[in-house]
């Protein structure tokens, strides 16, 4: 009977408590709010400029590509202080959170260099890939105007990682809210000529995105996070420069930037490919994609809060909290992606309806929207995962995984239904929500045996052996 006493006792073990359930919301719920104010930066430029020309508004949604792709893999890298830092103040070893995040800082600046460096090269990088001629003059202005905001972008995600393991969010929201405002007054100033500036259209976009990304940090300070973050920063600790211990966290972080890196990299090339069956193809594509990367906020941000309160728990040596935290995560992740999943596959239509008036786009991103329904379910589930291994400390096979699951599994079922079949968009979709079905699968596995056993707490100081668990 579905009302049984053994189907509830089922239940009961299933589902988190009221208490987990809160200390999960407490922190996903700021944390998905922040996720969506920063994309919504690169949305208010390409809003914003799109009142000027077709021509402009490509170079900024060109240039918002660009720059992900320069930045994403040490951006995910420094989520390597998830473990590092969330286990310390799990254990109440101060010192040991105060060294982490000192070494988040030198690491931020290290791999900022990369990264603005091919930002300064955007124009010739992009034309030996073959983009619209017409448009890499002002690719290269926005990229150009962008490449000193990496800095400060990268800072403000090392105080981020740690203020989110002190569970001290609200002065992350409230920075994100004021520096979207400081963005969108600029760009009105900037992009169009107001208040006395010259109208510099996409460099103006671009300028705005940097003076607000450099307020970052000091916003963070203005609303009362310097309280939790200057007694981790200074006095600065000279072992927080030891080249050996800073090569572990990048140890521990590079293969999160790799397996961030095979994600984005897997989802661009599906948007390639799609090019190659017609602009009503690409056009259906974004708008699929763009309502699947806005409900994807929710599991990444739940993923981000469990990698918190995961390392909480092994900090403290409570493995059954670690198990407790990881399960909560799971259920409201991958539940909300559930009801999204519903939606889309209810009224895709009516969803398309939002962004084009194109009937063309419109039938076939009707078609597309189910298929993403599908592996929305895959990938929150893998996001959350990821959260929680993160939080254990492993790194290394996640990033095989999503090798695996997104290039060897993937990307060629995609490219046999898009192209062998009849199938086509549909086709190379299909192809993603199987390449998100492995990962999804094998990541739970992998997180239900670690929690399954003794897990050990990231210490950078020690031997490199103690700082992911064995495989």
């Amino acid at each position: 009977m579905p009302d049984s006493p053994a189907t509830r006792n089922l239940l009961q073990r299933a589902l988190p408590t009221r208490a987990e359930s809160r200390e999960l919301l407490r922190l996903a719920l700021p944390v998905v709010g922040v996720q969506l104010g920063l994309m919504l930066m690169g949305v208010v430029d390409t809003v914003m400029v799109g009142h000027l020309s077709p021509r402009a508004l490509a170079a900024v949604a060109l240039g918002n590509v660009y720059f992900f792709a320069c930045t994403i893999f040490g951006l995910a890298a420094l989520m390597a202080l998830d473990p590092v830092v969330s286990q310390a103040v799990g254990a109440g070893d101060g010192e040991g959170a105060a060294r982490g995040a000192q070494r988040g800082l030198v690491l931020a600046l290290l791999l900022a260099v990369p990264g603005s460096l091919l930002l300064l090269v955007g124009e010739p990088a992009l034309r030996a890939l073959g983009q619209p001629a017409e448009i890499l003059p002002d690719v290269g202005a926005y990229t150009l105007w962008v490449a000193p905001s990496v800095v400060p972008y990268y800072l403000f995600g090392v105080f981020r990682q740690t203020l989110q393991a002190l569970h001290r969010t609200r002065p992350i929201v409230l920075t994100i809210v004021a520096a979207n405002l400081l963005n969108l007054a600029l760009d009105w100033a900037l992009i169009y000529g107001r208040l006395g500036f010259p109208a510099l259209g996409v460099a103006g976009a671009a300028i705005a995105t940097t003076v607000s990304r450099w307020v970052l940090p000091a916003l963070l300070v203005l609303f009362g996070a310097g309280g939790a973050l200057l007694p981790l920063v200074r006095p600065f600790r000279r072992e927080s420069l030891e080249p050996r211990t800073l090569g572990r966290l990048l140890r521990l972080g590079a293969p999160i930037g790799v397996q961030s890196t095979l994600e984005y990299t897997a989802f661009g090339a599906v948007g390639l490919l799609m090019g190659r069956l017609g602009t009503v193809a690409v056009a259906a594509h974004q708008v699929a994609l763009n309502l699947a990367s806005v409900t994807f906020m929710v599991p990444f941000g739940t993923g981000a809060a469990a990698a918190v309160l995961v390392g909480h728990a092994v900090g403290r040596g409570d493995l059954p909290g670690a198990r407790r935290a990881a399960r909560a995560a799971l259920v409201y992740g991958v539940g909300f992606m559930a009801l999204t999943a519903v939606l889309f596959l209810s009224v895709p239509r009516v969803l398309a309806d939002l962004y084009t008036g194109d009937e063309a786009t419109i039938v076939l991103a009707a078609l597309l929207l189910p298929v993403a329904g599908v592996f929305q379910l895959f990938d929150g589930m893998q996001a959350v995962t990821a959260g929680i291994l993160r939080g254990l400390g492993d790194t290394r096979v996640p990033m095989l995984v999503n090798l695996a699951g997104f290039w060897l599994a993937g990307i060629p079922v995609s490219m046999a239904l898009g192209f062998r079949t009849s199938l086509g968009p549909v086709g190379l979709w299909w192809g993603l929500a199987f390449g998100l079905a492995v990962v999804a699968l094998v990541l739970v596995a992998r997180a239900r045996r670690l929690l399954s056993r003794p897990v050990r707490r990231v210490v950078l100081d020690e031997a490199p052996a103690a700082s992911t668990p064995s495989t």
